[in-house]
Parts: structure tokens; sequence; C-alpha cells
């Protein structure tokens, strides 16, 4: 009897012990909540996560170029020294004339082919370029042939500013008018020298002469005003007078 009672004993304090340890790990599992297991990341998704430290500064340099300047890792363009005696042949953006135009005034025009200095492209064709009249001189009726003469001032290279140059004057002069007013006046006194003589014998051929004279110079007069114009899309050539040191133009 005390031998069941024992074992009985024994197994009550067992069950206890059994309970109170399930408990205790219970609470312990209640107050820790679970970590969700992270994936393994393989070598190669790590490296195409990682940002390029390369990539992402060659992106930032070239969003923060400034227009016409060269991007990073780019090379700067190459300066080119064009020397005095190099012609630059320009076609007019406007038409000048003697008859209007006055010293200082302006005009346009763009070049009529590339500025090529020992085999590098320069400027373009179609550069813009700007110069002034120098000189101007409205014809005359009898004996004041026009003149008039211009130079170029600045030259603007693709992308850039206005770059000042300095060139030689194109000049050119009208026709002397003196050989035909001569004959126009001439001829009029000759003929109005056969109608006096027609009319009035040798007394009417000296009158003649002097009416046709005048009626001639009226005529030299009337006809002898000449203008130089240079229309739009006339082609001058200018020569520099200095050197002037410009970026090569891009390709």
């Amino acid at each position: 009897m005390k031998t069941r009672f024992a074992v009985v004993t024994l197994t009550s304090c067992a069950l206890v012990i059994l309970l109170t340890g399930c408990k205790s790990g219970n609470q312990q599992t209640a107050t820790q909540p679970a970590q969700p297991a992270q994936p393994a990341q393989s070598a190669d998704q790590a490296a195409a996560g990682a940002p390029s430290g390369g990539s992402a500064g060659g992106s930032a340099a070239q969003a923060g170029a400034a227009p016409g300047q060269p991007a990073a890792g780019e090379a700067p363009a190459a300066t080119v020294t064009v020397p005095a005696g190099t012609t630059l042949q320009v076609r007019l953006s406007s038409g000048v004339d003697s008859g209007t135009a006055n010293e200082g005034m302006g005009f346009e025009g763009t070049l009529a082919a590339p500025l090529i200095v020992n085999g590098i492209e320069v400027a373009r064709a179609g550069t813009r370029v700007a110069g002034e009249v120098t000189h101007a001189v409205s014809s005359g009726r009898l004996n004041r042939p026009a003149e008039l003469a211009l130079v170029l001032t600045s030259l603007t290279p693709e992308g850039g500013g206005p770059v000042q140059i300095t060139t030689s004057a194109w000049s050119t002069k009208g026709e002397s008018h003196k050989k035909r007013d001569a004959e126009l006046m001439g001829g009029g006194a000759g003929v109005g020298a056969l109608v006096g003589a027609l009319a009035g014998k040798g007394k009417g051929a000296a009158i003649g002469a002097l009416v046709g004279g005048g009626a001639g110079a009226a005529g030299a007069a009337a006809t002898g005003k000449k203008e130089i114009v240079l229309p739009p899309e006339s082609r001058v050539a200018f020569r520099l007078t200095s050197a002037v040191t410009l970026q090569a133009a891009r390709p």
C-alpha cells in the first residue's frame, strides 16, 4: 500500500513539473514574435542591385553640363588661330545701296563657304557675320560717280557669341559719267545745229547748236545718276587684317 502511494505521488510530481515547463515555453513564445526568414541573396543579385558609382557620377555630370559646354569625359573643342590674310567669302542677307547707305550703317550676312585652316573646319558655311558701311557716296547726275566701301566687324560661331574681327574694306566706284555725258551733250548739239541750219541757214545753225547743246546737257543730267546696288544674296569677299582665335567646329 505504501509502495503504491509513493508511485502515485511521484507520478503526480512528474505531471506537475511537465505542465509547468510547457506553460513557461508557451509564455516565451508569445512574448517573442517570430521573425520572418530572410531569403538568401545571391552574389549576382547583390551586384545587380548595387548602384554603380561611375555610371551615376557620369549621368550627374552630363545632366549638370552647361549648354554649349562639353559633357564630363568629353574632350573640349580645339582652338584654332585664323591668320591674318585669310579670305572670308560672305553672302549678304540684305541689300546695300550707295544711294541710301550712310557711313556706320550695319549689315548682316553669312559665310558662303566654310572657313578652313590647316585642314580644320573652324566655321561652317552659313555662320553669321556682321559688318558696317565705312564709305558711301551717292551718284551725281553729271560728274560724280557713286562709291561704296564695306568691312566685317564680327563673326558668330555656332553655339557661341559674336567674336570681333577686323578686315580690309571691300570697295568699288561707279563708272565716270564724263564720256557718256559728252556724247549725250555733243549729240544734242549736233542735232540742234542740223535743225537750225535747215530752218535758218547759218544763223539758225548757231542758234540750233546752242539749243541742242542745252537739251543734251538736260538729258545727261536726267539720266546720269547711277548708284552701286548690292542686292540680297550678293557674294562679297573680305580679308582678315588681324589674326583671330576661334574654337574648331564640332563634328
